[in-house]
């Protein structure tokens, strides 16, 4: 049972001129979370604070970073992509405020525009003239408008679990409501009429919505270690009280009046049982020049813990293809 929501959703637009400073291997003296466990990485400075980044790989491929959701939800989850290192350098890291970078609940810091400038300056600090964006769900919106930002600085996109249009998500998430039980169903009504968000039995409503929508087979270790270093206030200010409820920044984000002008090639990923929506996704992809797109099988939202396979699969295969000269 989860305590206290977790997350995955997000949101765009410009960028926020940096200077990238060069990148630390010494400790960070104020981690978003004390209590996750250590785990070799390197620092870089960016506005606000320090961001923890971990690279693997020697291959030869085009560099790939991976972008987590939330916002405010650690990268932990997406370790099973760091597999295509076989085949590309690749880096995951954890966005200001979450997990092992530095801690902070400075709104001023919770936009879009840090995110992207903060994601260039450590493609900048990293040495990459051009990368694969990898994202999921929160990540698939700061992947995009990274890309409109940097277009000459992606090679490709994959868009797991897309959050592009929230009117969209919180639609489906609605619907998926109704499949809850009566009494989570009674309780969502309850207590979100009176922003009783920490009521045990809306917290139980939401937990139950997690075990089929969010993730149905977790990394215990990991999804301890990323509620350990979970950031609720930045989830909360940007997003909003649970995955299906949205009062934060980015509840009217919606990016499909753009979607027709991206052009590099994009992979959209999608569980079976996502909350994201497997028609949402589809029609998304639709909209996009040459997208490709793959349903996770068995997978909610989380589909590197609940289908890790297919997953990587999926993905590996695709940037193979583009840097053969593939879509």
């Amino acid at each position: 049972m989860l305590s206290r929501v977790v997350a995955l959703t997000v949101l765009p637009l410009a960028l926020l001129a940096c200077d990238p400073a060069p990148p630390s291997t010494e400790a960070d003296p104020a981690p978003a979370a004390a209590s996750a466990p250590a785990e070799a990485g390197a620092y870089l400075p960016v506005p606000g604070g320090r961001i923890w980044y971990h690279r693997t790989g020697s291959g030869s491929g085009t560099p790939a970073l991976l972008l987590h959701g939330g916002p405010g939800f650690p990268s932990h989850y997406l370790k099973p992509l760091e597999a295509l290192g076989a085949d590309r350098p690749v880096v995951r890291y954890d966005q200001l405020g979450a997990g092992r970078s530095g801690a902070t609940t400075d709104t001023t810091l919770f936009t879009i525009e840090h995110f992207v400038a903060e994601l260039d300056s450590l493609r900048s600090a990293l040495g990459w003239e051009r990368v694969h964006v990898v994202g999921h769900s929160w990540g698939t919106i700061l992947g995009f408008e990274y890309w409109r930002a940097h277009p000459d600085r992606v090679a490709s996109l994959t868009l797991a679990s897309a959050a592009l249009e929230i009117p969209a998500w919180l639609e489906n998430t609605r619907r998926l409501v109704g499949t809850l039980s009566d009494s989570a169903q009674e309780a969502i009504r309850v207590r979100e009429a009176s922003g009783e968000y920490e009521a045990p039995d809306y917290q139980a409503a939401v937990a139950e919505f997690y075990a089929q929508y969010v993730f149905r087979h977790p990394v215990e270790a990991d999804l301890d270690s990323s509620m350990a270093a979970f950031n609720t206030t930045l989830y909360g200010y940007m997003w909003g009280p649970s995955e299906f409820t949205a009062t934060g920044t980015l509840q009217g984000y919606d990016a499909t009046p753009l979607l027709g002008t991206i052009d590099v090639p994009t992979l959209y990923t999608v569980g079976e049982f996502d909350e994201a929506g497997p028609d949402v996704i589809r029609r998304h992809a639709a909209m996009t020049p040459g997208a490709r797109v793959v349903e996770i099988p068995g997978a909610a939202h989380i589909t590197t813990w609940d289908n890790p396979e297919a997953t990587f699969q999926a993905v590996k295969d695709f940037l193979l293809g583009v840097d053969r000269g593939g879509g």
